[in-house]
């Protein structure tokens, strides 16, 4: 007997489990969501993440929508209302008054890594609960919205996008949910992207707290990245991780303020800073227009700049 085949066989069998087991669990929080705006009617998926009908959709799916219905993976339709919808990170909140309702398990994004098994579910041309598999390609993206800013932090994948998954879960093998998928680069093979769930339950709970966010720009884009722990133990940071600046556009406050290609963002406005989400939170919550210092790794050296935020 050829063993090999007998293993190939076992491993594919493994696989179709891993996909369906998410599939299932995660299932019945999906939800389809159709909006109605002058002229034209649109599409796309969202997904349930609290008992009390909270559905986590794309901003691009409801923004200047006239009337939002959301259906439910049991088929009962609502009317949907909105809650709020932050253009900047293409999120948004939707309420449905319904009883029995199955929220997602909310994943942590940070601990994805390139090649993981991810699952897209989502209702694309309507069609309920349609699923793709593929693996995590790249972590720490950035994606520009409709807005004109960059979101970072983005998770580029492979699991097959089309039009109407906007707005529905990427999940683990687990069934956890660790991103909220929203584009493909349709000219290309393969390259999609989710918005990172840790900036989702941040993002969410200022909707549902103040129905949308006002935050300050810098000008750069940025990555998540670990530090050394030697640069850790010698400067002290109260963090083991830091922002990356990819790059900095030209005449923004940080141009302005001297930050570079290279530097590493470790804390901001007096307060540590271990990730793209972190230093996302203290723009939206430090004043606009107010100047603050920016600590820097450059070179394993410790740098202060004073930015004042857009």
């Amino acid at each position: 007997m050829d063993t090999s085949v007998h293993t190939d066989q076992e491993l594919l069998d493994a696989y179709s489990r891993a996909v369906v087991d998410a599939v299932e669990r995660v299932s019945p929080s999906v939800a389809f969501v159709e909006v109605g705006r002058r002229g034209r009617g649109g599409s796309g998926s969202g997904f349930v993440f609290t008992p009390d009908g909270f559905v986590l959709t794309n901003s691009h799916v409801v923004h200047g929508a006239r009337g939002i219905r959301v259906t439910l993976a049991d088929g009962r339709e609502r009317e949907a209302a909105l809650v709020g919808d932050d253009p900047d990170t293409d999120l948004a909140v939707v309420r449905v008054d319904a009883a029995h309702l199955v929220p997602a398990a909310l994943g942590d994004s940070s601990a994805l890594r390139p090649g993981q098994l991810v699952v897209a579910i989502g209702n694309p041309y309507g069609f309920q609960c349609t699923v793709t598999a593929g693996v995590v390609s790249a972590v720490g993206r950035s994606l520009r919205s409709n807005s004109g800013r960059l979101i970072d932090n983005v998770i580029q994948t492979d699991a097959s996008l089309n039009p109407g998954n906007s707005g529905g879960p990427l999940v683990t093998s687990r069934g956890d949910v660790v991103g909220v998928n929203t584009a493909a680069i349709l000219p290309a093979q393969g390259i999609c992207f989710a918005i990172a769930i840790d900036t989702a339950k941040y993002v969410a709970g200022r909707l549902i707290r103040d129905g949308e966010i006002r935050r300050g720009r810098i000008g750069i884009a940025g990555q998540t990245v670990p530090l050394h722990r030697r640069v850790v133990r010698y400067h002290d940071l109260a963090v083991e991780r830091g922002v990356f600046v990819v790059s900095v556009e030209p005449d923004s406050p940080a141009d302005r303020a001297g930050v570079r290609d290279g530097d590493v963002i470790v804390g901001y406005a007096d307060a540590p800073v271990a990730g793209i989400d972190d230093l996302q939170r203290r723009l939206a919550e430090e004043p606009i227009g107010a100047p603050a210092l920016v600590t820097l790794l450059r070179a394993n050296q410790l740098v202060t700049v004073e930015v004042v935020p857009g």
